[in-house]
């Protein structure tokens, strides 16, 4: 099981020995061309996490792979490039310019419009233009995520990324306006772990592919959670900010909670909270 980080929750230019503490380091989202993002506020405080509405800020196609990306490839540890778009060309185009590392598509930031065309074109289009691994990130506020997991499954998705934020607003204390500059963002932090673990459960239940689970990890008990719903590997996000200590943390909470446990491994609870998992785990209370 491999744990990375959340897309644009760690610079990992800024702060190469968190990244080099991950499995795999997963880049911002890159678009085509450069993006300025959203108008500040950006960043609020919530009682339990954080809203961001950063609008994918990001240097575009061009310079990233001329500056970005060789200095990341120096980190010495696999890369996952975050590729966003308006169309399905705009990310096959910049599939077809990327080697060596698993694509995550971003199919569901809260913060920019959505692509005009579907998810599964989308990664279509993707696969046509590349043989890297794909994996496909989705909304939480997707009512059937399941059946958009069917349906990028069948357009030729590797995996899937579970899930991005989900929109929040939060008002000044004083004013009763909105904080954020664009009034709402993408909600992270531990009250969207229940949302997630839902899309984890739902998607695993769904398809055959594996899953990238995010949203609310912060421990090892929750890294179980997480692989007893399906989950494949995880990914940590808005503890980051606080707590860059937290991949070799999780490991050993998550090492502990196997062996309370009594299991060898953790892939031997694996999709343990499914109707007809196999093969099931039957935990006992001492």
């Amino acid at each position: 099981m491999k744990i990375l980080n959340a897309s644009g929750c760690l610079d990992a230019l800024a702060a190469s020995e968190v990244a080099r503490s991950l499995d795999a380091f997963v880049s911002k989202t890159i678009t085509p061309l450069p993006r300025e993002g959203n108008a500040p506020v950006r960043i609020a405080e919530t009682e339990a996490g954080m809203l961001n509405s950063i609008g994918l800020a990001n240097p575009g196609r061009e310079r990233f792979l001329s500056d970005a990306l060789p200095r990341l490839r120096g980190l010495g540890v696999p890369l996952w490039i975050s590729v966003g778009g308006f169309t399905a060309s705009d990310y096959a185009e910049t599939c077809a310019a990327l080697e060596h590392v698993t694509v995550e598509l971003n199919l569901s930031c809260p913060n920019v419009e959505e692509a005009a065309d579907t998810a599964a074109a989308i990664v279509a289009a993707c696969r046509e233009a590349t043989q890297l691994p794909l994996y496909v990130k989705l909304s939480p506020a997707n009512w059937d995520i399941a059946e958009v997991a069917r349906a990028v499954e069948a357009a030729g998705a590797d995996g899937l990324s579970l899930v991005n934020t989900i929109r929040g607003l939060k008002l000044d204390d004083r004013t009763l306006e909105p904080v954020l500059g664009r009034a709402v963002g993408g909600y992270s932090g531990p009250a969207l772990k229940p949302i997630a673990l839902a899309a984890v459960y739902a998607c695993a239940g769904a398809v055959a592919l594996p899953i990238v689970a995010m949203g609310g990890i912060r421990t090892g008990r929750d890294v179980v959670e997480f692989v007893a719903a399906g989950a494949c590997d995880v990914a940590l996000g808005t503890v980051l900010f606080a707590d860059p200590g937290a991949p070799d943390r999780v490991r050993e909470e998550l090492a502990a909670e196997i062996a309370a446990l009594g299991v060898a491994s953790v892939d031997n609870i694996r999709g343990s909270a499914l109707a007809n998992p196999h093969p099931r785990l039957e935990v006992h209370a001492s």
